[in-house]
This record gives C-alpha cells, sequence and structure tokens, in this order.
C-alpha cells in the first residue's frame, strides 16, 4: 500500500508540474499548485472512483502511444543538438538546467550514489499488486497468455527506460532535473507536445495504481472484501487522494521521492520480502525440501542482505541529495 501511495505521489507531482508548462507554451501563467488541484478535482478524482477497471483498457493503449511518442521527442532533440553549446533552445532555459558534464566517466558507477538511481530504478515496475485482478480480466486468461502478456510488456518497459534515460543524460548530464521535461524549454513545441503525451499517459494510468493504494489500504486496516461498500470506497479514495495531493503540494523534488520510497519500499518488496517468503516456505517443507531448494534458501538470505544494505545507503545517499520540501 504504501508503495503505490508513493507511486501515486510522484504522478501528482508530475502532472503538476507538466500541465503548468504545458500551459506556459500556450502563454497561460498558471502555478503549479493550481495546476494540481486543477488536474485532481476535475480528472483524477472521477477516474479513481472507476469500480472496473477493464473501462480503461482503450485510454491505456492512448497513454502508451503517448509515452512512444516522447521517447521518439526526446531522441530527436538529443541526435539534434537543440540543446547543446549554440543550440537553439539552450538559451531559454535557466542555468541551473542547462547542460553539465564532469569527466568522471563510466567509474561514477561505482560511486555511492548511484545507488540512488538503483533505488529509483526499483520503482519502475510497481504493477506486481495488479497482477490478480489483471488475470482476472484478461481476456482468455491462461496462466501461458498472462506470462506471454507480461514479458512483452516488461520487455518494451526495459527497452524504453534505458533508451530514454540514456539519451536524457547524454542531453544534460549533472542537470538532469528529478522531472527530465523540467529540462526542456517551454518554446519547443517537440518537447511541449510530450509534456500532453505524458500527462495524457499519467491520468490514464493513475487509477490503476490507486486501486493497490486503496486496497491495499483496507487490506491493512483489516477490511474484509464483504464490508467494502460502494460508500466506504469512495470515502477512502477522497481521503486518501487529498491526502496524496496536499503531499504532492508540499515536495517539489521528484527525484527525492522517487529514490526515498525506491530505497525504503522498492527495495523491500524486491528484495527483502521475496527472500523471506521462499525462506519460510523451504522451512515448512521440512524434511521433503531438497537439497537445491536448501541451498536457494541460502542464497535467498544472501539477497536479502544485499537489499538491506542497498536500502539503507541509498536512504542515507537520497536524504543528502537535497531539498524536497520548497
Amino acid at each position: 500500500a504504501l508503495d503505490c501511495f508513493a507511486g501515486n505521489l510522484s504522478y501528482s507531482m508530475i502532472l503538476a508540474d507538466s500541465i503548468k508548462d504545458l500551459l506556459a507554451t500556450f502563454s497561460i501563467a498558471t502555478t503549479r499548485t493550481k495546476s494540481l488541484i486543477g488536474v485532481t478535482t476535475l480528472i483524477l478524482l472521477p477516474l479513481c472512483m472507476v469500480k472496473n477497471l477493464a473501462t480503461l483498457a482503450p485510454f491505456s493503449l492512448l497513454g502508451i502511444m503517448g509515452m512512444a511518442y516522447t521517447s521518439f521527442a526526446i531522441g530527436i532533440r538529443y541526435f539534434g543538438g537543440a540543446y547543446a553549446a549554440g543550440g537553439r533552445f539552450l538559451p531559454d532555459i535557466a542555468a541551473s538546467l542547462q547542460p553539465s558534464f564532469g569527466t568522471t566517466g563510466a567509474s561514477g558507477v561505482l560511486s555511492a550514489n548511484s545507488l540512488i538511481l538503483v533505488c529509483m530504478l526499483s520503482t519502475a515496475y510497481i504493477a506486481h499488486f495488479n497482477a490478480p485482478r489483471f488475470f482476472r480480466e484478461l481476456k482468455d486468461n491462461t496462466m501461458s497468455r498472462f506470462g506471454k502478456v507480461t514479458g512483452i510488456s516488461f520487455g518494451i518497459s526495459t527497452a524504453i527506460y534505458a533508451a530514454v534515460s540514456a539519451m536524457a543524460f547524454l542531453t544534460f548530464g549533472a542537470n538532469c532535473d528529478g522531472l527530465i521535461l523540467n529540462n526542456y524549454s517551454t518554446k519547443d513545441l517537440l518537447i511541449s507536445a510530450s509534456r500532453f503525451a505524458v500527462a495524457i499517459s499519467l491520468i490514464f494510468s493513475y487509477p490503476l495504481l490507486f486501486v493497490g493504494t486503496r486496497d491495499g489500504t483496507l487490506d491493512l486496516l483489516k477490511i474484509s472484501e464483504e464490508k467494502r461498500t460502494v460508500s466506504l470506497l469512495n470515502q477512502t479514495t477522497f481521503a486518501l487522494l487529498g491526502l496524496t495531493t496536499a503531499l504532492a503540494w508540499k515536495l517539489t523534488d521528484l527525484s527525492f521521492v522517487s529514490s526515498i520510497s525506491g530505497a525504503v519500499f522498492g527495495t523491500a518488496l524486491i528484495f527483502v520480502y521475496p527472500s523471506l517468503m521462499f525462506r519460510a516456505a523451504i522451512k515448512n517443507l521440512g524434511d521433503k525440501a531438497t537439497a537445491t531448494e536448501k541451498k536457494e534458501s541460502t542464497f535467498a538470505m544472501l539477497v536479502n542482505l544485499v537489499g538491506i544494505a542497498v536500502g539503507i545507503i541509498g536512504t542515507k545517499m537520497a536524504l543528502g541529495s537535497g531539498q524536497a520540501i520548497h
């Protein structure tokens, strides 16, 4: 529930920034706060009230197309050099967002600071909580078909993440903002279209993540499925969305939120909890456990320790990386 909540918080922060900059493209001056409140009350709240996620399927495809376009636009700006020295859009952006490159090179991955990125990456696939729901709503939902759909989807996502991260970093270097689109000029129409595409993608992805937040919260409160009336679900939606919006209003550093949530919740879900569950399952087998399974149990505990170390160091590095509240 907490991991999903952190995901919704990140989405709200991105939408607040993206919509503000998008409106600036059309010479409409507004504040981040007004953008946040507007998109939450007019769009996110009605979508989060939807009970059947299948109705959002066509819009999810639209969101995927939007992210594909954004990847394409970032690639054009990198290869075209519009933000390199002498580039036509370089004078439009603040000095703190302009390209900055050092001399450390590839050896930078050996720095403890690289663990901040590792923690951020652990938030990249926060969809596991909806796996049972997706399986139930999948047409012809056999395990083999579900596995194929999942494998293809995650493979495409991985390729997009890697390509966009590389091109964005090679464009702006150390001055990459937590939301990379903030680095680009509001006069850049190609990127403005990307802001719109990202906003559409996140808006229709938001309820999918919010279901995990809401259901996880009700699970923590030990409220059974039978007692989850429409009224209770709606009240919970209002409360959680209100809390998310309030935090998104105060927090402005997306990289800080992503790294902290990844270090605390992401590493726990990826490294710690699965290894503990596997070890407990093997222990329950007793003498029925094979020698190979016992060795895997030992290895799982090593993975557990690695996850704890990454989480602790990543949290420490993230807390020391800058201010998150303005």
